[in-house]
C-alpha cells in the first residue's frame, strides 16, 4: 500500500542517507547489528508478555475450577446439578465455558449464605432473649457462617433450631403474660400498684408495651414465679386475718347485741368470712387499708365491751339460767350474780376469759338440757295426764254433768278422752322410772327435778296411787255392806226402799305435792313449775326460798295421810253406788 511505512522502505530510505553522506560499510554494519539488537529485545518482551498472560490465564482457569468446586461442595452436590466442563479449545475458550456456572453458583452462595445469615440472626436473638444477655429488641451482631458449609440440610437444621427456640419463645410469653395476669389479678385483690408491682421484675412487663416485646428471659420467669408465690401467701395471710378480725366482729356484736345497721357497715369485711382463698376475687376486698379499718373497729368494740361488761355477763348468766330453768334444774342464782359482780369489780379476771368460760358453762348447760330433754318430756306428759285425772274426778263429782247446759257435750267429750289417757298413767310411769334409772346409772348423779329426786317422786306417786286404790277398795266394800244394810231397815210395806240423801261432797282423790303433803290430783312440782315459767324466770326466781321447799320435799311423806277416812254416810254410799251403776264410777285418782 502506498504510503505505508513499513521497516523495508525504512531500511531503504536509511540506504539513501548512507549512500549521500558516504557512511562507511563498518558503520553501516554496526547500525544494522544495533537494529537486529533492538528488534530481537521487543520481540522477547511480548513474547514475555504473552506468556506471562496465558499463566494467568491457566491460573485463572485453576482457580475456577477450583472454585467450582468448592462451591459444589459448599452448596452440596446433590442440590446444585455439576455443569460439563469443557477440556477441549484454547484456554479462554474454557474459561469462557467455566464462567456462567461459576457465576450461577457464587449467586446461590450468597443467596444461601443471607439465608443462614437470616436464621442463625433469629437463633442469637432467641437465645440472647432466654438467657437474659440481649434486651427485647436489640439487634445481635451479624453471626459468623461458615461458607464451607451451606448445604440444606445444614440449613433445615438451623431452621429447625429456630423453630423449637420460636415455639418455646411461644410458651415463655404465654407463661410470662399468665403470670403477668395472675400478678394484676393479686394486687387488684390486695389493693396494690400494679404498674410499680410488676415493673419491679422487669420494665417490658407493662401493658403499654406490645406482648412480643415484653422479656422471657430466665431471670424474669423466676422472679415473676417468686412474685407471685410472695402476692399469693400476702393474699392467705390477709385473709386469714381478715376472717379473724371478721369472727372476732361477729362474737362482739352478738356479745353487745349490735344492731343490724353497724353491722351492715362492714359488710365488706365479714363477707368472706368463710371464703376460701381461691374465692376472694372482688377489688380491694383484701386492702391494707381494709384491715386497718377492722382491726380499729375490734379494738373499739373491745374497749366498749370492757364499759358494758357487767351487762353481758347478767345478760349470759340470765341465758344460763333460763336453760337450767327450762331443764328443771335449780341453781343458786344470787351467788351467781354476786360472783360475777366480785370478779367485774375486782378487775382479777379479762373479761375475755370471763365470757369464754360463761360460754363454755352455756355450752355443757344445754348438753346437759339435752341429755334430760326425753325424762322432761315424759314428766311433761305425766303431770298433764295427772291434771286431766283430777280434773275427771271433779268432773264425776258433779251432780250437774249430764244437763243439757252449754258446754256439757264439750265436757262430755273431754271425759272421754281424760279417761284414756288417765289409763295410759300407770305405762307411762313405768317408762319414765327406766329410763331415769338408765340415766343416772350412765351419769352416776340422781336425776333431779326442781331440787327434787325424779325417782323419789315417782316412787311416791306410786305407794300414793296404791293407797287409793286401796282406799277405794274399801270405800266400796263399806258402801256395798250400808246398802244391803239400807235394803233391810228401810223396807217400806210393800217391800220398797226408800232413797237416802245424797251428800254434798265425796272424798277428793288425794296426789302428792311438791313437799310431800296431799293435794287433789296435781302431781308434785306442777304449780311450781308452771307458775315459775309464767313469770319467764322460772326456778330460779325461787332463790333462797326454793331451798325450804326442797328440803321439805326431801322429807318422807307421811304415810298416814292415806289412812281410811271414816266410813261415809248411808246417803252418800247410795250416791256413789248409783253413780257406779249409772256408768260414771270416778276413775282413781293420779298425780
Amino acid at each position: 500500500m502506498a504510503g505505508t511505512i513499513t521497516c523495508g522502505s525504512l531500511l531503504q530510505k536509511l540506504q539513501l542517507v548512507w549512500d549521500e553522506v558516504g557512511e562507511s560499510e563498518e558503520d553501516r554494519d554496526k547500525v544494522l547489528y544495533q537494529l537486529d539488537q533492538e528488534c530481537l529485545d521487543v520481540y522477547k518482551r511480548k513474547v514475555d508478555q504473552a506468556t506471562n498472560s496465558r499463566d494467568l490465564l491457566i491460573q485463572a482457569l485453576d482457580d475456577s475450577k477450583i472454585e467450582l468446586a468448592r462451591l459444589l461442595s459448599a452448596l452440596g452436590e446433590k442440590a446444585i446439578p455439576r455443569t460439563p466442563e469443557k477440556t477441549t479449545g484454547t484456554i479462554k475458550q474454557q474459561l469462557a465455558a467455566i464462567a456462567p456456572t461459576l457465576e450461577q453458583l457464587t449467586k446461590q452462595k450468597n443467596e444461601r449464605k443471607r439465608e443462614f445469615v437470616n436464621v442463625q440472626s433469629q437463633i442469637d436473638q432467641i437465645c440472647g432473649e432466654i438467657a437474659g444477655t440481649i434486651e427485647v429488641g436489640e439487634q445481635v451482631a451479624i453471626p459468623q457462617v461458615n461458607e464451607d458449609d451451606l448445604t440444606l440440610e445444614r440449613l433445615e437444621d438451623f431452621r429447625s433450631q429456630l423453630q423449637e427456640l420460636e415455639k418455646e419463645k411461644s410458651n415463655r410469653l404465654e407463661k410470662v403474660l399468665e403470670y403477668v395476669s395472675m400478678v394484676h389479678d393479686l394486687c387488684t385483690v390486695l389493693g396494690m400498684d400494679f404498674h410499680s408491682t410488676v415493673t419491679e421484675v422487669h420494665p417490658s412487663l407493662d401493658d403499654s408495651i406490645g406482648e412480643e416485646s415484653k422479656s422471657i428471659s430466665n431471670d424474669t420467669l423466676s422472679k415473676l414465679d417468686k412474685m407471685v408465690a410472695t402476692l399469693n401467701e400476702d393474699k392467705k395471710l390477709r385473709l386469714s386475718k381478715l376472717q379473724e378480725l371478721a369472727g372476732q366482729l361477729y362474737d362482739l356484736w352478738d356479745l353487745m347485741d349490735a344492731p343490724k345497721e353497724e353491722r351492715r357497715m362492714f359488710d365488706h369485711v365479714t363477707c368472706n368470712r368463710s371464703a376460701s382463698v381461691d374465692d376472694v376475687t372482688a377489688p380491694g376486698s383484701l386492702a391494707l387499708d381494709l384491715i386497718e379499718q377492722a382491726e380499729v373497729e375490734v379494738q373499739r368494740l373491745d374497749q366498749l365491751k370492757y364499759s358494758k361488761m357487767k351487762e353481758i355477763a347478767f345478760k349470759k348468766q340470765t341465758e344460763l339460767e333460763d336453760i337450767y330453768a327450762g331443764a328443771h334444774i335449780v341453781i343458786d342464782t344470787a351467788a351467781a350474780h354476786e360472783k360475777i359482780l366480785a370478779l367485774i369489780e375486782a378487775g382479777n379476771i379479762e373479761p375475755s376469759e370471763l365470757i369464754a368460760d360463761m360460754d363454755s358453762q352455756i355450752s355443757k348447760a344445754k348438753e346437759e338440757a339435752l341429755s334430760r330433754k326425753d325424762i322432761l318430756d315424759k314428766v311433761e306428759r305425766w303431770m298433764s295426764a295427772c291434771e286431766e285425772e283430777s280434773w275427771l274426778e271433779d268432773y264425776n263429782r258433779d251432780d250437774n254433768r249430764y244437763n243439757s247446759s252449754r258446754g256439757a257435750h264439750l265436757n262430755l267429750k273431754r271425759a272421754e278422752k281424760a279417761r284414756i289417757l288417765v289409763n295410759k298413767i300407770p305405762a307411762l310411769v313405768e317408762t319414765l322410772v327406766a329410763k331415769t334409772r338408765a340415766w343416772e346409772e350412765n351419769r352416776g348423779l340422781a336425776f333431779m327435778y326442781d331440787g327434787v329426786p325424779l325417782l323419789a317422786m315417782l316412787d311416791e306417786y306410786v305407794m300414793l296411787r296404791q293407797e287409793r286404790e286401796e282406799e277405794k277398795k274399801r270405800m266400796r266394800e263399806q258402801k256395798r255392806y250400808i246398802e244391803q244394810q239400807l235394803n233391810t231397815d228401810h223396807e217400806g210395806p210393800f217391800g220398797s226402799r226408800v232413797s237416802p240423801n245424797r251428800p254434798a261432797s265425796s272424798k277428793k282423790a288425794i296426789a302428792p305435792k311438791l313437799n310431800g303433803s296431799i293435794s287433789n290430783g296435781t302431781p308434785p312440782n306442777r304449780r311450781l313449775s308452771i307458775s315459775g315459767q309464767q313469770n319467764g324466770h322460772g326456778v330460779r326466781s325461787g332463790g333462797k326460798d326454793n331451798k325450804k321447799d326442797t328440803a321439805k320435799t326431801a322429807s318422807p311423806v307421811n304415810n298416814n295421810t292415806a289412812a281410811a277416812a271414816p266410813a261415809p254416810p248411808p246417803v252418800a254410799a247410795k250416791e256413789d253406788a248409783a253413780s257406779h251403776i249409772s256408768g260414771t264410777d270416778p276413775v282413781p285418782s293420779t298425780p
